[in-house]
């Protein structure tokens, strides 16, 4: 059973929040983080959630969204050897509502080879990627949850200095929430408190 302890937490200044444990360190009081992602690791597993907010991909159909944003996050992080390990069918998400328009959910898990930062291919990790898309229609936005668990430390990477090489110790063996179930928790719980976040001029006049 997991020891982990989690709470709700604020995202973008309060406008939207959501539950994780608290385990996970707000990197921007560490280095800067652009203003439409937050970025929150644990260090000491070498895990990390983001939550990006971006403009709303029109030329993407719901269903297979999140698969499409994981392939394209894996050619922007130069991802090798990737392989599709599930993906969801797109589903309405009945707590967030802005105009009586639903949105909508889909998610994707995938692994691949991955170097950290600016390291070269020889000290690639193989690790597993959970991402959810909210598709935000009405207020023009895709928001992205995406959750990182490396499962193979390679000797050379940076993180092997901090977790070790090799296998990572199973989450649950040390007391802590899996990773699969933090990514969980951050999507079910995911809620819009401030919809001006989205449109601070428009909503103002269409507010829900």
């Amino acid at each position: 059973m997991s020891a982990d302890s989690f709470s709700e937490r604020p995202l973008f200044g309060g406008a939207i929040s959501t539950t994780f444990p608290l385990r996970f360190q707000d990197v921007s009081n560490i280095r800067q983080v652009p203003d439409h992602q937050e970025v929150f690791v644990d260090p000491a597993r070498d895990e990390s959630l983001i939550f990006e907010l971006l403009d709303y991909k029109h030329e993407v159909g719901d269903d297979g969204a999140a698969v499409w944003f994981l392939q394209d996050l894996v050619i922007e992080q130069d991802g090798e050897g990737f392989t599709l390990l599930e993906q969801s069918a797109a589903i309405e998400a009945p707590g967030l509502c802005y105009r009586n328009i639903l949105a909508i959910v889909t998610t994707a898990v995938g692994q691949m080879a991955v170097s950290k930062g600016r390291q070269g291919r020889e000290a690639q990790n193989i690790i597993k990627v959970y991402l959810a898309n909210i598709r935000l229609k009405e207020v023009g936005t895709d928001v992205l949850v995406t959750a990182y668990e490396p499962l193979l430390i390679n000797p050379l990477s940076e993180s092997a200095s901090t977790v070790g090489a090799g296998l990572p110790t199973p989450a649950m063996q040390s007391g802590f929430m899996p990773m699969v179930e933090v990514f969980k928790l951050a999507v079910t719980n995911f809620e819009v408190n401030d919809w001006g976040l989205f449109c601070p001029s428009v909503c103002e006049v269409l507010k829900p």
